[in-house]
């Protein structure tokens, strides 16, 4: 496991673990100096130490943005209106008269997917490619922009993948990487998920908010074009050649549009997964059989665009690699001629 990935998943332990403890120990009333000061400490866990803890296990080691510290912040916040004694709770009330403001970015939220989808189904129509491609290339020298525009070109490519039709001209693989998304059973699976997560949310809000209840099942609802684009990559398109691209789909999550001519050297070999921060291992196994090292740092985008890195060197555990080598061999003795 690559270690900025394992700072993840010790903030999540933390947080989880501290706003446990915090929530079964938190006194019903302040009668004593033993309360006030137990629950100080609680305080000083939600505002002091799990945001102390996400800065340098998310956006420290993570290089993720300042800003983000106001989600972490929102939790703690939410926590001590739910759990603090009624006097002290009552300073933190704000939280629930956000249930308006809350409701009305989600209606701002529906309106937008539905403009999104709308102009999303008008683009994919003719494009002949995945439009994450296009935004790397139009926008490889202005990283703020980068950003932005792939993730805004993601509701775009959840529906060019998702309806088979509007993929129909994609660039055929070079070869398959293996990977558990790209088994049905594993659709079935997410998609079982994500219908009992709509029903779900539903159950939970609509005492809250009928419209706020309807609103949020909706959005999750809209998961289901993106897992079936999630499958159709695994299976189909996790590996091939664009222009002057590689492209490595580590399912949709996670997406590289490698440009040719940076690439040092491509083998087969058989290599244990690493764990370098500026390395990365992409496939089911122990063991990956490819490994690309870069003569410039190659963006991978992570979390759907949301965890952005660069890398120097990626290992893939492929189906025919021999084929990939092959592939981007031709290529680079076309040039040379």
């Amino acid at each position: 496991m690559r270690p900025i990935v394992k700072y993840r998943l010790l903030f999540l332990a933390f947080a989880i673990v501290l706003f446990t403890i915090g929530v079964q120990l938190t006194p019903e009333s302040l009668a004593t100096t033993d309360d006030e000061l137990r629950l100080s400490l609680i305080a000083i866990g939600y505002f002091g130490l799990i945001p102390l803890a996400y800065w340098y296990c998310i956006i420290k080691k993570g290089s993720q943005k300042w800003w983000k510290l106001i989600i972490i912040l929102s939790t703690s916040s939410l926590v001590a209106r739910l759990s603090f004694p009624a006097d002290i709770a009552d300073y933190f009330e704000f939280v629930a008269w956000l249930r308006y403001p809350i409701v009305g970015v989600l209606l701002i939220i529906e309106a937008y997917l539905v403009f999104t989808i709308i102009r999303g189904l008008l683009k994919v129509r003719k494009v002949k490619g995945d439009p994450r491609v296009s935004a790397v290339e139009v926008y490889a020298d202005d990283e703020k922009a980068l950003f932005i525009a792939f993730i805004v070109a993601g509701e775009p490519t959840n529906w060019y993948y998702a309806i088979p039709w509007f993929s129909r001209h994609h660039p055929a693989a070079i070869s398959h990487i293996k990977l558990l998304s790209a088994k049905p059973w594993h659709l079935a699976l997410m998609l079982i998920g994500c219908f009992t997560s709509c029903v779900a949310s539903y159950m939970i809000l609509v005492n809250w908010s009928e419209l706020a209840a309807i609103i949020v099942s909706s959005i999750i609802s809209l998961t289901l074009v993106m897992l079936v684009a999630n499958y159709r990559i695994s299976r189909r398109y996790s590996m091939y050649r664009i222009r002057n691209r590689l492209v490595v789909n580590n399912a949709i999550w996670g997406f590289m549009a490698i440009d040719i001519n940076e690439i040092e050297a491509v083998a087969v070999n058989q290599v244990a997964k690493k764990v370098a921060d500026d390395e990365l291992s992409i496939g089911r196994g122990e063991q990956t059989n490819l490994t690309i090292r870069f003569k410039v740092p190659q963006w991978y985008f992570g979390g759907l665009g949301q965890l952005v890195e660069k890398l120097t060197v990626v290992h893939i555990n492929v189906a025919e690699p021999e084929k990939v080598v092959a592939a981007l061999t031709d290529i680079e003795q076309s040039e040379a001629a």
